[in-house]
């Protein structure tokens, strides 16, 4: 079977952190294959991965991405930049466009020796770095949703709650995504996952 993940993912960079966002509803085609599905993948302790587009494309990429950190690490004795991470990752997209392209969006975020980062990667092996930035179907609700409330001096705790409500906003919109929103903060020596089903509702009570 081979599942299509049309779906909405959400990062933003705020002070000295990372928020990355997903919902967890997996679909191929018409139906609703999966509705517990985690689309923010950790990398490292100090970086994650979203995903959007065919499932076993972006699961290789994950598995590759995580390599390329080990890899680098036991060779160089260091941590591997998101930069450096986010320039190998293109290569691989771009190196095999021409015969087996992997379907995928990405978002590569974390904190590094050079601070926060967010990095946007496309099927094709485009790179761009971005204070905020959205992926898969839903992305154009969570797009109008980030561009009107996003403040660069905003809280951590703001930019939870923005990272949560874009996606949200999706949910109702988008029917390839669904069931609830996952949420990653990642900060200097700081790494958590939160997980909250059926997003709508816990909005509407607060």
């Amino acid at each position: 079977m081979n599942t299509e993940s049309r779906t909405t993912t959400v990062g933003l960079v705020v002070g000295d952190y990372v928020v990355l966002a997903a919902d967890k509803r997996a679909t191929g085609g018409p139906m609703v294959y999966h509705k517990r599905v985690k689309k923010i993948h950790k990398i490292t302790d100090y970086a994650a991965m979203t995903i959007s587009g065919l499932v076993a494309d972006a699961q290789v990429l994950v598995d590759e991405a995580r390599y390329i950190a080990r890899l680098y690490e036991l060779d160089y004795g260091r941590r591997i930049t998101l930069r450096s991470l986010s320039n190998y990752m293109s290569l691989i997209l771009s190196a095999y466009l021409r015969y087996v392209p992997f379907i995928v969006q990405l978002l590569l975020g974390g904190v590094d020796e050079e601070g926060p980062s967010l990095y946007y990667l496309d099927l094709y092996g485009s790179i761009s770095k971005e204070k905020y930035a959205s992926t898969g179907s839903g992305s154009p609700v969570a797009y109008g949703v980030l561009e009107k409330e996003y403040r660069k001096d905003m809280s951590l705790e703001e930019a939870k709650h923005l990272a949560f409500k874009a996606v949200e906003a999706a949910l109702s919109r988008d029917g390839f995504s669904g069931e609830g929103v996952d949420v990653v903060v990642i900060g200097p020596n700081y790494y958590t996952e939160e997980s909250f089903l059926f997003a709508k509702k816990l909005l509407s009570n607060q």
